[in-house]
């Protein structure tokens, strides 16, 4: 024990912890030249009792490529996967038997001192984080972000990816460069890690990221403002097989999952040898959920086999197939006249719509409610979302539906400067209001709002915790429908500006309606670099046909 804490005393006179922030900065996707000490978190914030772990080359997984893309492309970009990297910002946690340390196991992002700014911890990096952080005013505050992947996914488009119509860089924008303070700043950071725990008493979040090896590294953050905006999961509805078998589609790594799956069994299906029945099974798509993204995917499928298998893989073109499969029907949230149009184009495009219920999934076929099984080579699991595993984990009040509960200003009650944006989030039935639904424009919406309450309150000297108590908020958030849109594929689309599905309304479809929805989202988040990168992709498709010589 007492070697312990002569070893312990000396590593924390040595400091040798505080010079490895440079060899970060370039994983983190910023120039190493730029990163002082004074950038470094541990600056006299983390505790000193850390461990001196030394990053190694093999322990540093880097994305070799995207849709076969070089690393170097990637790394001017910023695009990485949900990772698993070992960086100066969590240190391992070591077992001590001493008494003494057991309140030192997390290096420790410590409080704000009297003169500095208030900290503003935001967790996730989805729409409503985004839009949140793009706003928030960096000479009243200083901003942390906490996240298991350093970039934004412009969901819309996502589907495009899988088939070759766009690259994946496309629909990515890293967070640095969303809000630059987070690159720049001394005092600002991101964190490439999961949060499995808060405590509000003592205003800490509990982060842990792991390495290859599967050392887990563990620290904490304390906040001033805290704002929690770490998304939702798939909905599983706790079928079996669902999670082991299933392609879901929501970030970059599924959508080259499922591209690498479509490619490989068209090649696959050709070997000699190969029964008929085994390359239907192996050339059969199947989506699950008629919702917006379900539709969109399979509506992309369609174009992608009646442009690209018909010419690129002719031997196999009349065995490939797509079905949706529904236990409603498709878009139920759009006009009739739309559900109508929706169906009979993809109908036309090839892609066979079945109504049923999905009771369990294998490895190759699945089987619905009625009894009968429907083989597949690709399944595409797109039935909405719900609470993830860490929200269900907080200890915080919840609306119905397993969301965190919210009041007008978004604040989680009962809990002091926490508050709770995008599809994590719901209204607390104390309320009134029915929970919004889990959509982009909802997540911006609320994003757009608290930055404005924020800006607003850390002006007036409310951005310290518990300072804000006598600052008037404003006006409650206010959410306005401003309709829905879908692609179909082939160059068509829904376009449905009712604020509700019993209201009127001005309903759209077609090629019209497919310009109105491309605009409408590369109007909102991505900037004009990726703006550039999807207008010359959508022209090369349209000459050359889709791009999937690289997976």
């Amino acid at each position: 024990m007492a070697l312990a804490r002569i070893a312990r005393n000396g590593y924390q006179q040595s400091g040798g912890a505080t010079g490895r922030y440079a060899r970060v900065g370039s994983m983190l996707g910023e120039e190493s030249s730029s990163v002082s000490k004074s950038h470094s978190p541990f600056s006299g914030r983390f505790t000193a009792f850390q461990q001196n772990v030394k990053p190694h080359s093999s322990n540093l997984p880097f994305f070799s490529s995207i849709g076969g893309l070089p690393a170097a492309a990637l790394g001017s970009r910023g695009v990485r996967t949900t990772p698993r990297y070992e960086y100066a910002h969590a240190q391992a946690a070591v077992e001590e038997s001493d008494s003494e340390c057991e309140n030192l196991k997390y290096p420790t992002l410590e409080a704000t001192k009297p003169g500095e700014k208030p900290r503003v911890v935001v967790i996730g990096s989805g729409w409503a984080a985004c839009r949140f952080l793009k706003g928030l005013d960096t000479k009243v505050y200083d901003i942390v972000c906490i996240s298991p992947r350093n970039h934004m996914v412009f969901t819309p488009l996502l589907a495009s990816t899988c088939v070759g119509t766009l690259e994946f860089r496309s629909v990515a924008e890293p967070v640095n460069q969303i809000q630059t303070a987070l690159a720049k700043e001394p005092n600002s950071h991101f964190f490439l890690a999961s949060c499995n725990d808060l405590d509000t008493d003592k205003r800490e979040v509990f982060c842990e990221t792991s390495t290859d090896g599967g050392e887990t590294h563990r620290f904490k953050v304390v906040y001033d403002k805290l704002v929690i905006a770490s998304g939702a999961e798939p909905l599983t509805f706790g079928i079996k097989g669902v999670e082991e078998h299933a392609f879901f589609l929501r970030e970059v790594p599924h959508a080259q999952e499922i591209r690498k799956r479509l490619l490989l069994n068209l090649m696959l299906s050709e070997y000699p040898g190969m029964s008929e029945e085994e390359k239907e099974r192996l050339l059969h798509c199947v989506v699950i959920g008629g919702g917006p993204t379900g539709v969109e995917f399979s509506g992309e499928l369609s174009d992608f086999i009646m442009r690209d298998v018909c010419q690129r893989y002719a031997h196999v073109k009349n065995y490939i197939q797509v079905t949706l499969i529904e236990a409603n029907e498709i878009l139920s949230s759009f006009d009739v006249g739309l559900r109508q149009y929706a169906t009979k184009h993809l109908t036309k495009c090839g892609v066979r719509l079945v109504r049923g219920v999905v009771k369990e999934v294998h490895p190759n076929k699945i089987v619905l409610s009625d009894g009968s099984d429907v083989p597949y080579g690709l399944l595409v699991w797109s039935t909405g979302v719900g609470p993830s595993k860490f929200v269900k984990s907080l200890s915080l009040p919840k609306a119905p539906g397993g969301r965190i509960g919210i009041d007008d200003w978004l604040r989680v009650p009962s809990v002091e400067d926490v508050f709770a944006i995008g599809d994590c989030a719901g209204f607390v039935e104390g309320v009134g209001r029915p929970v919004l639904p889990a959509l982009a424009q909802v997540a911006e919406r609320q994003g757009k709002y608290l930055v404005e309450l924020f800006n607003r309150v850390g002006k007036q000297g409310g951005g310290k915790a518990s300072s804000g108590k006598d600052v008037p908020l404003g006006d409650p958030f206010v959410y306005k429908h401003l309709g829905s849109m879908a692609s179909v594929g082939r160059y068509k689309a829904l376009v449905d500006l009712r604020q509700s599905k019993d209201a009127k309304g001005l309903s759209l479809a077609g090629f019209v309606s497919w310009f109105i929805w491309r605009s409408a989202y590369l109007t909102r988040v991505i900037s004009w670099r990726n703006r550039f990168y999807v207008a010359i992709n959508w022209a090369t498709t349209l000459v050359f046909g889709r791009d999937n010589s690289r997976i």
